[in-house]
């Protein structure tokens, strides 16, 4: 039909209750052609073929004695509502999570891993055997041995090894699971980044976050059901495709906010709009993304939809989540956190806030662990004392109100970095440095998990003497998600989405376990 003709007729009698204006339904009678008509014929009459043999092998399936069980989850919602909540595969352990990432990748040799042999050698040079075959980052030549910086002593019932750089952390060491058995394939910071949090080493997977929240999605749909808070005064090196949503619906992503100002920029009404009036602008603009759904179908228009409704609601929720001012002096105190910072310790409180309220994934990212010792912000006995202040008593404070508050027993909170540290020391170009700093090993790092559904006060897996390498009971990245998925209640298996022709999931191709081990 020529826009002549089209324009000749009266809009009732081309589209008729719309309600909408003629120029936009002159706009959607424009993309209604043939070839359109064509298209969601031959879909229609294939979808009904399809159906009608699906339903000659369930008959079949059904006569056979073949049960659907082991068959994929259901994870379709009703477009109005794509973060609805949905019950997990099994029963969960675990409601919420809350993911403590340090950016850079912490030295467990100054702070988990009590070596005393290493110590004892220190400042002599690393056996070649140390060398031959391994890739690091910046050591070249022959590096020296370097003994732990701090001081460890035991701790607690568990009688936990934990050096002088935590002393608020180890009130609650008989609260921690201890994996020091963690390995990775990758020993660049972007990707062993990705690696940890979306399972792949290169772009466009889904994160850890965005998994959960499309498998459970989140009870409180006026807030995001997955919220990332950053601190540090930088961005980790992954960027944001570390809470990317991937190939998932992008309502999945994570969210950015802060912990000062608009938590969200741009979410409050600019000078002059009303809250009733941008509630007219959001219905006029939903109306023609749902025309355009009925149209197209998709998926993602349904999802701009609801992205709009929530930013709305989130003008009025978000602001009171994130706004610590209104918590007792007291707790803001046992964090140590100040209203208007960018800080750690507000992050830290902000995210008990969050949780409580019922978002399903926090992730917090801590910036500036990356100690090689080019310069005093890197260096082992400078810099990394700093950030360990930094963290120390927020995470101590989290756990403590987290526990006291009854959540803590539902509530699985994750402290670790994308790698380890080297036991010798750092010589870039094949010299001393000024400072004292380590390379990247990807071979052994910690990670310490606390909360619903783990072992409190033990120790998984073992490296050796020097804390190079792992000895007893390794643990892959594939295998720490599979562990979480479990204890969020769902096979890692199940827990997929197709995707150029695989049903992809956050664990991937490779054997991945559940760590039963370390399971209450």
């Amino acid at each position: 039909m020529s826009d002549s003709k089209i324009r000749g007729r009266a809009p009732n009698d081309l589209l008729a209750g719309t309600g909408l204006h003629p120029d936009v339904e002159l706009a959607l009678l424009r993309v209604r052609t043939r070839r359109h008509f064509l298209r969601t014929l031959g879909s229609g009459l294939g979808t009904l073929f399809m159906g009608t043999l699906a339903a000659k092998f369930g008959e079949a399936a059904k006569a056979a004695g073949v049960t659907s069980e082991g068959a994929d989850l259901d994870f379709t919602r009703d477009g109005s509502s794509p973060l609805a909540a949905l019950p997990p595969q099994f029963r969960a352990k675990v409601r919420r999570v809350i993911y403590l990432h340090m950016a850079g990748a912490p030295s467990q040799l100054e702070l988990f891993e009590y070596k005393p042999e290493l110590k004892r050698f220190d400042g002599q040079n690393c056996p070649p055997s140390f060398l031959a075959g391994k890739r690091f980052a910046f050591i070249s030549g022959v590096p020296k041995l370097l003994g732990s910086q701090y001081p460890f002593h035991q701790t607690g019932e568990s009688g936990h090894w934990i050096s002088d750089r935590l002393p608020h952390l180890e009130k609650h060491i008989d609260d921690l699971c201890f994996i020091k058995s963690m390995r990775t394939e990758q020993f660049n910071h972007a990707p062993a980044q990705l690696l940890v949090h979306t399972g792949n080493p290169r772009l466009g997977y889904p994160s850890l976050g965005s998994w959960v929240l499309y498998g459970l999605g989140t009870v409180n749909q006026n807030l995001p059901g997955f919220i990332v808070l950053l601190s540090g005064g930088k961005s980790p090196d992954g960027g944001k495709q570390l809470w990317s949503s991937g190939f998932l619906p992008s309502v999945y992503q994570g969210v950015q906010c802060r912990s000062h100002g608009e938590p969200v920029l741009y979410l409050d009404n600019p000078p002059g709009v009303t809250r009733p009036l941008r509630r007219g602008m959001l219905d006029t603009i939903d109306e023609i993304n749902r025309q355009t759904y009925a149209t197209f179908g998709n998926p993602e228009t349904v999802t701009r939809i609801a992205q709009y409704e929530m930013a709305f609601r989130m003008q009025m929720d978000a602001t009171d989540a994130m706004d610590i001012r209104k918590e007792p002096d007291s707790v803001r105190a046992r964090y140590g956190s100040k209203p208007g910072e960018a800080s750690f310790a507000n992050n830290c409180l902000v995210a008990r806030r969050l949780a409580e309220r019922g978002v399903r994934f926090v992730q917090l990212y801590h910036w500036g662990w990356d100690s090689h010792g080019a310069d005093a912000k890197e260096a082992l006995n400078l810099g990394f004392a700093d950030r360990c202040r930094e963290v120390d008593q927020p995470t101590a404070a989290l756990l403590a109100d987290l526990k006291s508050r009854g959540m803590l027993e539902d509530t699985l909170v994750v402290w670790g970095g994308e790698f380890g540290r080297t036991p010798m020391r750092e010589n870039r170009g094949g010299q001393k440095m000024k400072y004292i700093g380590r390379d990247h090993n990807p071979g052994a790092f910690t990670v310490w998990m606390a909360g619903g559904g783990v072992k409190p006060g033990i120790t998984h897996g073992q490296t050796d003497d020097m804390g190079y390498e792992i000895v007893k009971d390794p643990v892959e990245i594939r295998d720490l998600h599979a562990t979480m998925l479990y204890l969020l209640g769902f096979d890692h298996h199940k827990l997929n989405y197709r995707f150029q022709g695989l049903e992809q999931k956050l664990t991937s191709v490779k054997p991945a376990r559940v760590v039963a081990e370390i399971l209450a």
